[in-house]
């Protein structure tokens, strides 16, 4: 586990200097997102993944890695958003920002040390496809639970949910950087 925990540490830095570039580009105009706007600009990302899969076929020069470390960074940004409360303002200084991006990490890296020990690695065992699918399936729990007002009943609440995606999201591009599956 050890590999793998050095893996999701170099692929988190990556996305979080993607993160705090684009916010010294646009500032925190991110804040502006509802919760829903969030969820289906994830959507979207994960929706061209899988077309392209269907497709075998990409037209537009965007890299897929770049699509996982979106799914990474809006989720990041969703339970951001959840935890700041709505009168919070929108202008956030970068080292808010980075703060607030570090302690998501660190909240997401538990949850991926306790389920990869308690799991075994199986998702190196997984098809590109398959972390696809449960990334699409994990944004349509999020928007019923969004429909829901934030209620469920017996299921986890949507920040489990996009810490589950950023999970799946590090397992492919780990899968993709090892060369163990064929990104189409």
């Amino acid at each position: 586990m050890e590999s793998t925990l050095q893996q999701f540490d170099q692929i988190m830095a990556s996305c979080r200097e993607v993160f705090l570039n684009k916010h010294q580009d646009y500032g925190s105009s991110w804040r502006i997102f509802r919760p829903s706007s969030l969820t289906d600009q994830l959507f979207i990302k994960a929706k061209r993944l899988r077309s392209i899969e269907e497709k075998g076929l990409q037209l537009v020069d965007d890299p897929l890695d770049g699509e996982y470390k979106g799914l990474i960074n809006y989720s990041i940004l969703a339970i951001i958003q959840s935890r700041l409360p709505a009168d919070s303002g929108l202008d956030l200084s970068a080292e808010e920002v980075a703060a607030l991006y570090d302690t998501e990490i660190r909240g997401t890296r538990a949850l991926l040390e306790k389920k990869n020990h308690d799991y075994g690695e199986v998702w190196r065992e997984l098809r590109l496809t398959s972390i696809t699918d449960l990334i699409l399936a994990k944004l349509l729990r999020i928007r019923q639970i969004e429909e829901n007002q934030g209620r469920t009943l017996v299921s986890e609440g949507q920040e489990g949910n996009f810490r589950d995606i950023i999970n799946y999201a590090v397992f492919a591009l780990i899968l993709l950087e090892d060369g163990s599956i064929d990104p189409q």
